[in-house]
């Protein structure tokens, strides 16, 4: 039987002295899926980054070891985890918004590496850059080999990020979340294209992930990380089946009066037509979610609809009143009646500020008198299930799932008609992910906004929208009550995205 290709044995690991991973021991051998899945916090990321030597500032290995294809590295010097990072270990980081340097294009950041490690030179890189963007399923990649990430989707900065760590045929991957930021047929593509390189190459991938369904169906077996700890192991499908967590439908509810309304509204940027004659409607008290695969035009719609972007065409209207053209102050003013929830909980807080000065942001732009914001303040994080103790903490000492709901806290400041829910779960474990969603699901019963919901994620549609439409290159191709569309749809491409979630 031969050695594992990763071996980590009762590895410890501390942040400025407090126990993060307490004895974790796992091995993943050549051609072999290892998922690691757990909470928020659980030590799953913080296990993958010590084998690479990227502990953050505080973070210390304290004791067991790692070994890699035989040698030691958690003591490896520097120069040496150099060496072995990109070019025989991939990683593919979570956050795709940070770990793309916003100054440089994309084909350079994936050419760089394969030129550090003496792969090719300048030329051969350029071309081989393309070629790892077609591979990794990106749309026009001599055009996206010359954009900046900022000019990208979030699943398509994912898929640079994927790219890049597949650039240099390493022996083992460690992903990261891969598809999380992804649309189901775009995260099967992406995992259809690691299972062809773990087949031809025998690549082994270190999977980190709170989708227990992609787990289940990906992996060849699954540890779970709880408190640091691996509180279970087994064969993947065992384990996904005994831990799978059931979603029930939203209920069905009569329609209701509309509040924001778009109507054959478009929006191109230079030669890229994101977003052609959509018409859409927000209900009061009612939930519309937009699907569709990145870059089919969703954040674009939904930024369109807070006015946070102009449409070259159509119109916007707010109860009846047309909102395209408003400017300046009367924008500003009317913007009060629109939240906005991202995507990223960690990149939209400010990490400088407190909860409490995060929160009271909008209380001061909405001329709410200093001395009544901090009562405001408390009452909007109590809305959100988080007490005073949160107040003057920063974002870095939030958990994901906190950062969200201060993030929502924020969004409701103004009292909002509607909320617009770009992805607002798909940084977050599962558990969390529903505990977000029931907030969500209780705050529009007692507050009454509208919510337009953008997911890639068909669970979260069957959990809380009243409605979906779906979004395929800029255009509507279906869109009804949300029961109707998954249950029986109509449209092929809608037919494709149901097709392709993972069951586990």
């Amino acid at each position: 039987m031969s050695e594992p290709l990763l071996e980590v044995s009762d590895l410890e690991v501390t942040y400025d002295g407090a126990p993060v991973v307490r004895g974790v021991s796992l091995t993943v051998d050549p051609g072999e899926v290892v998922a690691l899945v757990g909470d928020s916090g659980s030590g799953k990321s913080t296990t993958a980054h010590a084998v690479l030597g990227l502990l953050p500032r505080g973070g210390e290995i304290t004791g067991g070891r790692i070994t890699f294809a035989g040698d030691r590295v958690d003591n490896a010097p520097r120069r040496a985890l150099q060496a072995l990072r990109g070019r025989r270990i991939g990683l593919v980081p979570q956050d795709p918004g940070t770990a793309l340097n916003p100054v440089h294009r994309v084909g350079e950041q994936i050419a760089e590496v394969l030129r550090i490690h003496r792969i090719a030179d300048k030329r051969a890189a350029a071309t081989a850059a393309i070629d790892l963007l077609e591979a990794a399923g990106i749309d026009s990649p001599q055009l996206r080999a010359t954009q900046y990430p900022h000019q990208l989707s979030g699943g398509q900065r994912q898929r640079v990020l994927i790219a890049i760590a597949l650039a240099c045929d390493p022996q083992l991957v460690i992903a990261d979340e891969p598809t999380s930021a992804l649309d189901v047929t775009v995260a099967r593509r992406i995992l259809d294209h690691l299972e062809d390189r773990i087949r031809r190459e025998r690549t082994a991938v270190l999977l980190i992930t709170h989708d227990l369904a992609v787990a289940g169906e990906r992996a060849d077996r699954i540890l779970v990380l709880r408190d640091g700890r691996i509180e279970r192991h087994g064969e993947a499908a065992v384990i996904a089946r005994e831990l799978r967590i059931p979603v029930p439908d939203a209920p069905r509810r009569p329609p209701a009066a509309p509040v924001l309304e778009l109507s054959g509204v478009g929006k191109s940027f230079g030669p890229i037509r994101a977003v052609a004659g959509v018409d859409l409607t927000v209900q009061r008290g009612r939930t519309l979610a937009l699907v569709g695969e990145s870059g089919s035009g969703k954040s674009t719609t939904a930024r369109i609809a807070a006015r946070l972007e102009t449409p070259d065409a159509g119109t916007v209207r707010f109860e009846g009143t047309d909102v395209t053209g408003l400017r300046g102050r009367a924008l500003r003013r009317w913007r009060r009646r629109i939240g906005v929830v991202y995507q990223n909980p960690f990149a939209s807080l400010d990490p400088h500020l407190t909860v409490a000065d995060i929160v009271a942001e909008p209380l001061a732009a909405s001329g709410v008198a200093r001395r009544d914001r901090r009562e405001r303040v408390i009452d909007l994080l109590a809305s959100v299930d988080l007490d005073e103790r949160f107040l003057d903490r920063k974002p870095a000492r939030l958990s994901g799932g906190q950062r969200q709901r201060v993030a929502i806290a924020r969004a409701l400041a103004g009292e909002p008609d509607v909320l617009v829910l770009d992805e607002p779960t798909s940084a977050l474990d599962a558990k969390v992910a529903w505990q977000i969603l029931d907030l969500l699901a209780d705050l529009q019963e007692r507050r009454g906004p509208g919510y337009l919901l953008v997911t890639h994620d068909l669970g979260v549609v069957r959990r809380i929208a009243d409605a979906v439409a779906v979004l395929s290159a800029g255009r509507i191709v279906e869109a009804g009550p949300a029961a109707d569309v998954l249950g029986d749809p109509q449209h092929p491409y809608t037919r494709d995205l149901l097709a392709a979630v993972p069951t586990g």
